[in-house]
């Protein structure tokens, strides 16, 4: 059982309001996205891909009494006997609504109990000692696991059929983006890739390590809707050239002709969003496209999808120091003139915005909007330890997962900044995921 310092420690005392904080912020976003809708729609499962959102909400505080009540302060289990049904590995999303859950009361009632007790936990730890007490980090990864679930709960709500439910102010209009050049460049050399320092950085995210990279030519903003449309109007979803083998039999298979959620009204391109018929805003960067989409997209346009470590690369070397931020603009916390995140908007921004949250090089919206797909497969880094538990990266890593970047919309800060390694199989599209492009330069 942990015991509080005796000692004042001005320090632990700013971390454990930081962690309370986190925790805040994070269940009013969870009980913002399930209280806005009945129990029918809480309990149905809007698509096979996805939980209902009831499993969601209790498999968040059966995970939070996992790792914090029983890992960190050695309680006795609260409900043992629900362990197997939240358990993610145990079943798959398809087979959840068939589960005795938990029903939408009961759900939020054993969630508020573990937070209580949480929080009486979190005021007695001194944060330090153990490799999961210390900075936090037990605390921390809790705080990104229910942010990652309020991010999945938020693609369910956008699978949902039904009247309206979640709305948000759009984003605001970019400043001077019809000034950018379309792409920058990224100088030959090497850089350090991942971290050792970032104290709530996750296992895949580590060790820090020396890659190094030729020159290459990168999009300064992320694909637009209205580039796109010009992939679909040239015959892109109909000419094999610039699929993969293995994306042209998807293509063929799902019968994929534009983006998801995208329909055709005579002459004009339209989408559906949260429940709202709207026009494609041109000036948006594409989204909901699947790895195969964004390839081909990259194929037909004479370029290529960027490699993990040049994303990376753009996004955090600083050329003038020769070291790797946290973040494009530098090592502070994002902020709101930073970049679009934290479900702030229920879009992504108009290409170019948010220059504020520019990378060194000058390349835009690295942060947030959209997660941009990369070339490259989910691997572990050198020297990679799995902790605290294999099934979080390891049991992931190989070439059936391509890595994502950048975070989008949806994404709490807490859970994106420049190390952030994110994962899915190349056919998903429900996904917030867009992309943007990259080129190699020619040697002479």
């Amino acid at each position: 059982m942990l015991n509080a310092d005796p000692t004042p420690d001005t320090g632990t005392d700013a971390l454990r309001d930081r962690i309370a904080a986190e925790l805040f912020t994070a269940r009013e976003r969870t009980a913002g996205l399930t209280d806005c809708i009945d129990d029918r729609d809480l309990t149905a499962q809007h698509s096979p891909l996805m939980s209902p959102l009831v499993w969601d909400l209790a498999h968040i505080g059966n995970q939070e009494e996992l790792w914090l009540l029983r890992n960190v302060g050695g309680r006795d289990p609260l409900h043992p006997e629900i362990d197997p049904l939240y358990d993610a590995f145990e079943h798959p999303r398809a087979e959840r609504p068939s589960l005795p859950l938990l029903p939408p009361d009961e759900a939020r009632k054993y969630a508020h109990e573990v937070r209580g007790r949480v929080l009486d936990l979190l005021a007695a730890s001194p944060l330090e000692g153990p490799p999961l007490l210390r900075d936090g980090f037990a605390f921390g990864m809790i705080v990104q696991h229910e942010q990652q679930h309020d991010e999945t709960m938020l693609i369910t709500h956008q699978l949902r059929q039904g009247p309206v439910a979640l709305t948000a102010p759009p984003p605001p209009a970019p400043a001077q983006a019809e000034d950018l050049p379309a792409e920058v460049l990224i100088p030959a050399g090497p850089f350090t890739m991942g971290t050792d320092t970032e104290p709530w950085a996750l296992d895949n995210e580590r060790p820090a390590h020396q890659v190094d990279l030729p020159d290459f030519l990168l999009d300064t903003t992320p694909v637009s809707n209205a580039a796109y449309q010009r992939f679909i109007a040239d015959g892109g979803y109909q000419d094999p050239r610039w699929w993969t083998p293995e994306g042209w039999e998807h293509r063929n298979r799902a019968g994929l002709t534009a983006p998801l959620f995208w329909s055709r009204d005579g002459g004009q391109w339209l989408r559906r969003r949260f429940g709202t018929v709207e026009p494609v805003p041109d000036e948006e960067p594409v989204l909901h496209v699947s790895w195969y989409e964004a390839d081909a997209y990259a194929r037909w346009a004479g370029r290529r999808l960027p490699t993990e470590a040049e994303w990376e690369k753009a996004a955090r070397h600083d050329p003038a120091t020769g070291r790797s931020r946290r973040y494009p603009w530098g090592d502070g916390e994002p902020g709101t003139e930073h970049a679009n995140l934290g479900q702030r908007h229920l879009q992504p921004a108009p290409v170019g915005s948010y220059p504020a949250g520019a990378s060194p090089y000058g390349v835009r919206q690295l942060m947030g909007d959209v997660w941009e797909w990369t070339a490259s497969d989910f691997r572990p880094y050198p020297d990679f330890r799995a902790w605290p538990y294999r099934e979080y990266s390891e049991v992931f890593f190989g070439p059936e997962y391509k890595v994502l970047r950048g975070g989008c919309f949806a994404v709490a800060p807490v859970a994106c900044r420049g190390t952030f390694r994110n994962w899915d199989y190349p056919i998903r599209r429900q996904i917030f995921a867009g992309f943007r492009t990259a080129r190699t330069v020619e040697q002479n």
